[in-house]
């Protein structure tokens, strides 16, 4: 039976012989159905037209993400550690060919996931690399296609290997976590942000939404708390959830700006320019 996947948002669901009636992930306030109505593919089908392409950000970090663009267009970080390598947020399609790629380059040995709307098809990563998939608890119910290699993490941050830490920042979902590595932008460290921390399109500053899609901010507690989980590390560069969406240099400096900007801005404290 196939494994139906949601076009609007890459969510996997377990294999069946018919389309669920709707989709979870994109009946909830954060995402939503589009106006032509909930639709389904398969890993197969989307086989047919469509590919994996690369992009090194610096060596060591490689950007992975579908074309044609589907579903939220999400992208994947690859991430080469002396420890061993990381798969950092899940992209719903993979083919063989990005099978061979990564195993050429070592395999996985961890996948680490930012929220739900990046869970898309990690069984299928996790079963093709025998890697287990680590997800922070707190979004436990959006697990919408279990399976036995889930390793779900709990409180403020996580060591998935040496120099790579996992951060529960919330305010996109309650466990919405970025990746830190420390030995990356020439020992600066990086940060791996998914949409938990979004570059803004000037790729000057970051913003913090509960929905993107629908426009719902998250609350001046919830940016507080992203500021004060993010402030013991280090961090030169910040990759985010696309492509382009890059912050090269002193990327703390710009979370701590944006956070002051947000908070200004919900407040009625902020200058007429802005800031």
């Amino acid at each position: 039976m196939p494994a139906f996947i949601c076009t609007a948002c890459g969510t996997q669901y377990p294999a069946s012989d018919k389309a669920p009636s709707q989709c979870a992930i994109c009946e909830e306030e954060r995402q939503y159905v589009p106006i032509t109505g909930q639709g389904w593919t398969t890993l197969e089908s989307l086989r047919v037209k469509h590919r994996n392409a690369w992009q090194q950000h610096e060596p060591g970090v490689t950007g992975i993400a579908t074309e044609p663009h589907f579903a939220i267009g999400q992208r994947a970080v690859f991430i080469e550690t002396p420890n061993g390598n990381v798969l950092w947020d899940c992209i719903a399609f993979l083919d063989d060919a990005t099978i061979a790629n990564i195993k050429a380059r070592g395999g996985l040995k961890a996948i680490a996931i930012s929220h739900p709307h990046f869970y898309t098809t990690n069984g299928e990563w996790s079963r093709a690399f025998d890697a287990p998939v680590y997800l922070h608890a707190a979004d436990k119910k959006w697990v919408l296609n279990p399976h036995a290699n889930i390793k779900y993490w709990e409180g403020d941050t996580h060591e998935l290997l040496p120099g790579v830490t996992l951060i529960r920042c919330g305010g996109h979902f309650p466990g919405a976590a970025v990746l830190h590595y420390a030995n990356s932008a020439g020992g600066k460290g990086i940060v791996c942000s998914g949409d938990t921390l979004t570059v803004a399109t000037d790729r000057r500053w970051l913003t913090f939404m509960r929905s993107y899609p629908n426009f719902i901010p998250c609350s001046a507690k919830e940016v507080e708390a992203i500021g004060r989980a993010m402030a013991p590390f280090k961090f030169e560069t910040l990759y985010g959830h696309y492509f382009d969406r890059v912050i090269k240099t002193n990327a703390k400096l710009v979370l701590e700006k944006s956070v002051a900007r947000y908070l200004a801005n919900l407040n009625g404290t902020a200058r007429p320019d802005g800031t």
